[in-house]
């Protein structure tokens, strides 16, 4: 049987995705998010030349040739503070006293910062001359009145908030979020609020898949367990079907009582693809409803679910978000110890790794069955093991996608994982 690559089933997938509209939110509920358009700066900043230093405002010529055994004697005729505008031009031979963030007065093209000075009464003394023209920020040095700052497709970050504020945004234009629903199936599940019973699985799989979606800023709707009843299941995903995207884990191989699949097809849903050439999560779908529902048929075992949500959901909801950038960040690491495996599939290996003097080192987490979720609460990233690699021996080059935070890479610089 032929199975798609992930590389092909990323393309697939993104090519059914659709950016939302932008909405208008306020600035301090825009973290995380995308810019809808780009933002111009509405004035200068600073707005004239400022201090960066507390210090002395001086003309670099009255200093120029200033020592410690022979210091500039200069006569201080001002004292300036942040937010107060000087009114005294510093002519030959004077100084203004003045704190960071102050207006420069005019006459002067340097700031000698206060300490390498002493001062005397009315008079301070300049031991060691800074460069012509040090410590002075310039007018519009951050900002011009009415360039752009952010740009369209633009993620929101403290920086870029701060920005914003800057500029006065109080007021955001960013995309919208995909609506996402999540429904577990299977009659061995046992869900969160159930009582135990040794005979059962914890569901594990519909709150994995809604913290993944939260680190992406989406609050997702919990649809519970949908029992191996075609009734029941299919109620479950005709509200489902409500939102963009729906993801269903587990029922969707090819077992006498796996349900999803003939379904999903009952209720008109066009399915692009059923297998991908992964380890783990090669039993993964993808289709799309006549309404424009992403769904995602994910595997039952967690591991599995976890890493195709990554491979592939991640990407696709950051598509509908307006990310420029939709795949996890990747580095280059060592490998610990050697790695026996098949051909035929990409293989997402989970590592911890390890920094030595020159670079990373790369662990496998243990034992890598797809049902040992513990193998995912520890791991620091994928160690990718290319489909047409049998083996890769202790000290290989190898790629590793970080799993730690939000750290994403953009497309370009991800290249082919199955080279």
């Amino acid at each position: 049987m032929h199975y798609l690559s992930v590389e092909a089933a990323q393309q697939t997938i993104l090519q059914h995705m659709q950016t939302k509209k932008a909405i208008c939110v306020p600035l301090h509920k825009s973290l995380g998010r995308v810019l809808a358009k780009d933002v111009l700066a509405n004035r200068n900043h600073p707005p004239y030349d400022v201090s960066a230093m507390d210090g002395y405002a001086v003309r670099f010529a009255d200093i120029a040739d200033a020592t410690k055994d022979a210091p500039a004697r200069l006569h201080v005729v001002d004292d300036i503070r942040a937010g107060q505008m000087p009114h005294i031009k510093i002519l030959q031979g004077r100084a203004a006293r003045i704190m960071t963030g102050a207006a420069t007065p005019a006459g002067i093209d340097t700031v000698v910062r206060v300490e390498d000075t002493a001062h005397d009464g009315d008079h301070v003394f300049i031991h060691r001359p800074p460069k012509q023209g040090a410590n002075i920020r310039p007018l519009g040095e951050n900002l011009r009145n009415g360039m752009t700052v952010l740009f369209k497709g633009d993620v929101i970050t403290p920086g870029v908030l701060a920005i914003l504020a800057m500029v006065k945004q109080k007021e955001v234009d960013v995309y919208g979020l995909p609506s996402v629903a999540i429904l577990s199936t299977g009659d061995e599940l046992e869900g969160l609020d159930d009582p135990l019973d040794e005979h059962k699985i914890p569901d594990a799989n519909s709150h994995a898949l809604y913290a993944q979606c939260l680190s992406l800023g989406i609050h997702a709707t919990l649809l519970g367990i949908a029992h191996d009843n075609p009734i029941e299941l299919r109620a479950k995903l005709v509200e489902g079907l409500n939102h963009d995207v729906l993801l269903a884990s587990g029922g969707v191989s090819v077992g006498h009582h796996d349900f999803v699949r003939p379904t999903l097809e009952a209720l008109g849903i066009t399915m692009h693809f059923w297998r991908v050439a992964m380890r783990p999560g090669h039993p993964f779908a993808f289709g799309t409803s006549q309404q424009g529902t992403a769904v995602f048929g994910l595997p039952g075992n967690p591991v599995s679910s976890m890493v195709c949500f990554e491979q592939f959901v991640a990407p696709a909801c950051k598509a509908a978000m307006g990310h420029k950038q939709l795949f996890r960040r990747t580095i280059k690491a060592r490998l610990g110890h050697g790695i026996q495996d098949r051909e035929g599939r990409t293989h997402f290996v989970r590592v911890t790794l390890v920094r030595d003097k020159k670079e990373y080192i790369a662990f496998s987490t243990g034992t890598q069955g797809s049902g040992v979720l513990m193998s995912m609460a520890v791991a620091e990233g994928f160690l990718v093991v290319p489909m047409n690699t049998a083996h890769l021996n202790k000290g290989d080059a190898v790629t590793i996608q970080l799993l730690q935070g939000m750290d994403f890479q953009s497309d370009a610089d991800i290249g082919s994982i199955n080279e």
